[in-house]
């Protein structure tokens, strides 16, 4: 069985994000950046389907600028077996790089896609549900738990409720929850291979795709600034404040 992975490059989750000066954008001029945690999450657990002797082949692929590959490369030495990368530098909307995506799939022919849940830094949670309708796969999102079991993969997935199960038939797309694993940390020796295992790079135009948006950022703001709270010496003085200040009762 072939897994494929996708990945993306974000700011390190332990940054402190800048807005640019004319609200563009985020300042990511000498920022720190990272593999997304929920895509770590994926590789770790595609990884774990090879340990078992279920998944055949390792396939990680990204989208983003040609500096992507750093991404690629820890990948790869968390244990991928090589890796794709579709250069594009402009930013990308959640349904382009599903389309691109559906492109490198139909390329792969993998049985079983593995994602991320969301990204850290735009926090949509769009792009497995999107790959999945384009693809015409069986989705199964959210997973808390993942088993494969002949033609079929079996996720759980929390709910309001509590647990839902569902199988779903091979070829299928799975995007994963923060409970799903812990992802190992990668060793020397597996930093030092990763640097000859294969990394193959592609243009959107190549896989036939227009990655045109119909979305515009306007601006982008930082969070306001939260004001000190105030301390109140009894229950009626809170009682009048929550009256005349507050003005919630």
């Amino acid at each position: 069985m072939k897994v494929l992975v996708s990945v993306k490059r974000v700011v390190d989750y332990n940054v402190k994000v800048r807005v640019k000066a004319d609200n563009s954008g985020v300042d990511l001029t000498n920022v720190k950046m990272a593999l997304n945690p929920f895509c770590e999450i994926a590789v770790e657990e595609a990884v774990r389907l090879k340990e078992k002797g279920l998944a055949s082949e390792i396939v990680v692929v990204t989208i983003g600028p040609s500096t992507a590959q750093e991404q690629l490369r820890t990948a790869l030495a968390l244990g991928a077996d090589r890796a794709v990368l579709v250069e594009a530098d402009e930013a990308l909307n959640a349904l382009a790089v599903a389309k691109l995506l559906k492109a490198v799939v139909d390329k792969e022919q993998p049985q079983l896609v593995i994602l991320g849940k969301q990204a850290i830094d735009s926090d949509n949670n769009q792009t497995g549900q999107m790959l999945a309708a384009l693809s015409g796969f069986a989705q199964g999102t959210f997973a808390s738990k993942l088993e494969v079991a002949g033609d079929k993969v079996n996720v759980t997935r929390e709910i309001d409720g509590g647990l839902q199960t569902v199988a779903l038939n091979l070829p299928a797309i799975v995007t994963t929850d923060l409970r799903l694993n812990e992802p190992r940390y990668a060793s020397l020796p597996n930093i030092m291979k990763a640097k000859k295992k294969p990394l193959e790079t592609v243009t959107p135009s190549a896989l036939g795709v227009s990655t045109a948006s119909t979305q515009q950022i306007l601006r982008v703001e930082a969070p306001a600034s939260r004001s000190a709270g105030i301390k109140v010496k009894s229950v009626a003085e809170l009682v009048e404040k929550l009256k005349t200040e507050a003005k919630v009762i």
